[in-house]
């Protein structure tokens, strides 16, 4: 056991306890009241809570701090394409107020609905399954809240941005954790959310702290805005190399075919919608496309593993080891071969994996595997193998051309399959036009966006490192100076 000073991490905890491998804990005899709840009593929460009655501050409840706390409606259930959003727990994250999928309600409902009405700077907090995560409405238009969604409204002497940044604290977690109801579906109430304890720094203190935490918050999404415009380069400069033009997004259901372009005595409608049509003829007139992707690369090999040993260990990425983002990122675990060998996907060292199924392809879910233990690898059978068989095609360039943004695009037009199961063939794959560049220019073109990636991820880590050190600077400004 061992004892740490300062922070959130002021009293004793396990030394597992920092690596999530937390089995066995002790607690003090007077700190369990009636019924032992474990995961309060676990303790990464015991001490966050047992520290805050030790901040510098008066430790007060947050409905100390608010005049107006309410949950919103419950039971809604005539939704309009076009109309108030009706903000529920996917709308409010921890970056602000998301309205990229919002479900809507008509303005007469939003305006007999008067007790859900959301105002420009209320503060928003999740009180079902994702707890506490808190956002500021910071749009003069109406809005609404659903049940799953607490409103909160300060008190003069009150800062709503302290109360944001302290949910998302070590303490806030730790309280939201003691307050909560159920274990299948977790969740507290408003009664229970004004009853949180809450250390409360004069307002002046509050404005201080919260802006200088604004400040990162706005520099980590600078940083994340930069690394974003990166990646969005990386594919413009791809389809460059490529010599297509993007062709423009297309939400339009109803297009003409000429007769000469429908082959064969079937017709997949969707293969000849405009934006796939565009891209498919830009590849097409490149003057160093010849043949299609099949040529050079075997979509989905077979693998003679029967003189292999059951036990021998072999690599196993299942789908959410493959990072979103086409960025080539994986991990891989060691498993023995009697226990992958049936129900998933082989391949080997040198191959490209590439998600298949909706929303990992869309996601951009491809790797180059490598390292795999006896050079012999096992997976997802969402994802189609394509191994490389040509002399002078490079891998890497293989993998880029085929998880690049627009490419993944226009694939969703090939889908087989029904709502949620759906998934692009082999044959979409093995039919691409693909262009046979000089292996110096695929290279060139690899090594390229290589850089471009690896500076898009030292962007983000920087300001996912710079955002967890101001929340760690944030608690210590509660607990104070440490001796």
């Amino acid at each position: 056991m061992e004892s740490v000073s300062g922070g959130p991490d002021a009293f004793f905890r396990l030394s597992p306890a920092g690596s999530g491998k937390l089995q066995y804990f002790a607690v003090r005899r007077g700190d369990v009241n009636q019924v032992a709840n474990v995961a309060v009593l676990l303790s990464e929460h015991y001490g966050d809570l047992k520290a805050l009655a030790l901040c510098q501050y008066p430790l007060g409840s947050v409905g100390d701090m608010l005049s107006v706390v309410q949950d919103g409606l419950h039971g809604v259930r005539n939704y309009v394409a076009d109309g108030v959003p009706l903000l529920g727990v996917g709308n409010v994250t921890e970056e602000g107020i998301d309205l990229s999928e919002v479900k809507r309600i008509t303005f007469e409902e939003h305006e007999r609905l008067a007790a859900s009405q959301v105002a420009y700077g209320d503060l928003l907090v999740t009180i079902t399954g994702r707890l506490g995560t808190a956002a500021i409405y910071d749009s003069v238009e109406p809005a609404n809240l659903s049940a799953h969604v607490a409103l909160c409204q300060a008190k003069p002497q009150h800062e709503l941005r302290y109360l944001q940044h302290y949910l998302a604290s070590h303490f806030g977690a730790a309280s939201l954790t003691k307050a909560t109801i159920g274990s299948t579906h977790p969740h507290i109430n408003v009664n229970r959310l004004v009853e949180l304890p809450i250390p409360l720094p004069s307002r002046t203190e509050q404005r201080a702290i919260s802006d200088k935490m604004d400040a990162t918050r706005a520099e980590r999404k600078t940083k994340l805005a930069e690394a974003d415009a990166l990646l969005t380069g990386v594919d413009d400069f791809l389809l460059d190399a490529l010599g297509i033009t993007p062709p423009p997004k297309e939400s339009r259901r109803v297009f003409a075919v000429r007769r000469g372009d429908v082959k064969g005595l079937s017709l997949g409608v969707p293969l000849y919608a405009p934006e796939l049509r565009h891209y498919l003829n830009k590849l097409r007139i490149n003057p160093a496309v010849t043949k299609p992707l099949s040529a050079y690369v075997e979509v989905n090999p077979r693998l003679d593993i029967s003189g292999m040993d059951a036990d021998t260990l072999v690599g196993f990425i299942p789908m959410y080891a493959v990072s979103d983002g086409a960025t080539g990122e994986y991990t891989v675990t060691n498993r023995p071969l009697k226990e992958v060998s049936k129900g998933y996907t082989p391949f080997i060292n040198g191959d490209i994996l590439w998600a298949k199924i909706t929303p990992c392809m869309q996601n951009g879910k491809s790797c180059v595997v490598d390292g795999l233990p006896n050079g012999v690898g096992f997976g997802s059978t969402e994802f189609h193998v394509l191994r490389v068989r040509s002399a002078g095609i490079s891998k890497e360039f293989v993998m880029e051309f085929v998880s690049q943004a627009w490419l993944r695009r226009v694939a969703t037009y090939a889908f087989t399959g029904s709502a949620g199961q759906q998934r692009v063939p082999a044959a979409f794959l093995e039919a691409l036009p693909f262009p046979e560049l000089s292996e110096a220019r695929q290279n060139e073109i690899v090594a390229l966006i290589k850089a471009v990636r690896e500076e898009a991820r030292r962007l983000r880590a920087e300001a996912e490192a710079d955002w967890q050190a101001a929340k760690r600077w944030f608690e210590e400004q509660l607990l104070g100076p440490t001796p």
